[in-house]
């Protein structure tokens, strides 16, 4: 299940969830095994400059290779340039989840 933070300067307005909603679609697209996407927005009130970064990590997989990570990151930065308006900055990170991570559901 792959992990998305979105960080962002509290001045810019977007619709955050269409955001985190996005994200998710574009990772399906690119990759049907990797399940729904766990979102999180933190709207930051101090920064310097207007800025929004997304950070995603995945599990480590043999098919998200180079040549896949590159596609996704192309993906994610064409989605969130429709998404949000300028002027800022949009940064995208995306890379794997520690070897030894691990989640469970609680009911």
């Amino acid at each position: 299940m792959p992990q998305a933070d979105l960080s962002y300067s509290s001045n810019i307005k977007f619709d955050v969830p269409a955001v985190l909603a996005k994200i998710e679609e574009v990772i399906g697209a690119h990759d049907a095994s990797s399940g729904a996407c766990k979102g999180r927005a933190h709207a930051l009130d101090i920064t310097h400059h207007d800025h929004v970064l997304l950070r995603l990590r995945m599990l480590e997989k043999p098919h998200r290779d180079d040549a896949f990570m590159s596609a996704l990151l192309a993906a994610l930065q064409e989605a969130l340039r429709t998404m949000i308006s300028a002027p800022c900055i949009v940064g995208v990170e995306i890379g794997f989840l520690e070897r030894h991570y691990a989640s469970q559901t609680l009911a």
